[in-house]
């Protein structure tokens, strides 16, 4: 499969793991409230490195994840493009409420941003299934057991820009570790379980 960048930045490649650094201050949401008394609103980020390739029709991503969560909202992620102004991202995510947690954004224009289950330590794995418009992403501690975070609907075109995302909003940065990526064209006969 051939890769290709939105935000380059440094890559490494050993095996089947993939090293991806991300930049300090980079992040991909696009808020609709600019102003809050107390606490912290994330900007409209486009600038955070995603690493993607082009696919067309249904498929299923799945990718363990590691990341060493020193800063609120580092994460190692996975999305799905339409453009700029359409995508969802699923991530493992130093959240602000201090814990290491499956997180999902959908973007249709505005962003949403939803805290999923929490998890112990600093690997997760994450999955994407399509189905035609049709999306879901699941979480899984071990790889073999997968739960659903998020279903939703996504009006793409019949070819999307699918990939790695590291992004690191409110830190100074840090390496995303990618391994066992695989995408296979597949229909799942079960999209919110992922089989």
């Amino acid at each position: 499969m051939k890769f290709q960048w939105i935000n380059e930045s440094t890559v490494t490649r050993e095996g089947d793991r993939i090293t991806i650094f991300a930049p300090a201050k980079t992040d991909f949401f696009r808020g609709a409230i600019n102003e809050c008394e107390d606490g912290f609103l994330p900007e409209v980020l486009s600038n955070a490195p995603f690493y993607y390739t082009e696919m067309e029709g249904d498929f299923v991503l799945r990718v363990k994840v590691s990341h060493a969560f020193k800063n609120v909202y580092d994460s190692a992620s996975i999305m799905v493009m339409k453009d700029l102004e359409c995508w969802a991202k699923a991530c493992f995510e130093y959240t602000d409420f201090g814990t290491h947690a499956a997180v999902s954004v959908v973007t249709k224009g505005d962003s949403d941003d939803a805290n999923g289950c929490n998890l112990e330590g600093n690997t997760a794995w994450l999955q994407m299934c399509r189905v035609g418009n049709d999306f879901a992403f699941h979480y899984s501690a071990d790889g073999e057991h997968f739960y659903m975070m998020r279903y939703f609907h996504l009006p793409v075109d019949p070819v999307v820009k699918v990939g790695l995302l590291a992004q690191a909003p409110t830190g100074d940065g840090g390496d995303r570790v990618y391994e066992h990526l695989t995408i296979e064209r597949k229909t799942v006969k079960n999209i919110r379980m992922g089989i």
